[in-house]
């Protein structure tokens, strides 16, 4: 919306970065994003984030490249004609590992596929809304408002231990 303003705010340590997870969760605002410098179980724990579907695309990929990489035998040992000493012209044991390296090619396809489509990448305006000192020590959260509670929300980090930078983005 128009009227939605972002305030990010900078905390010195995890154990306030979580309280403020937390206690946003009754408020009029929205978090949108959370930076931390590096993975932690509980950040995520207290984000109560839902499943990604991410799987999903890889287990279809995955699928797909089974399927596609026996089709693709079939049809090459069909179309060449190749009789080797009575053997039988499809073969199912060495099309298994051609099925089976063409799962893992398609799963790593479905799995970038989705990435991309549910990880909204590329994100060219996320360098606009991110603080450097994220990368080193710190703790970010990057919530957004309505327009006029952006000091409301600056003080509510602020009462957190952090401090907040009103981002005009």
């Amino acid at each position: 919306m128009a009227t939605d303003r972002h305030v990010f705010g900078v905390f010195p340590n995890e154990a306030g970065t979580i309280s403020a997870i937390r206690e946003m969760g009754g408020r009029p605002w929205r978090l949108e994003r959370v930076h931390s410098p590096f993975p932690s179980d509980r950040i995520m724990a207290a984000l109560n984030l839902k499943r990604s579907p991410v799987g999903y695309f890889t287990l279809a990929g995955g699928i797909l490249g089974f399927v596609t990489g026996i089709a693709f035998a079939i049809f090459t040992s069909v179309q060449w004609h190749l009789v080797v000493s009575g053997k039988p012209v499809v073969a199912w044991f060495p099309f298994i590992i051609v099925g089976f390296e063409f799962t893992i090619l398609f799963s790593v396809f479905g799995n970038v596929l989705g990435l991309l489509v549910h990880g909204d990448l590329p994100d060219f305006k996320g360098l606009e809304r991110y603080d450097p000192r994220c990368s080193g020590e710190h703790f970010g959260i990057l919530a957004v408002c309505g327009e006029g509670e952006e000091e409301a929300l600056a003080d509510f980090f602020r009462s957190k231990g952090g401090e907040a930078k009103v981002i005009s983005v």
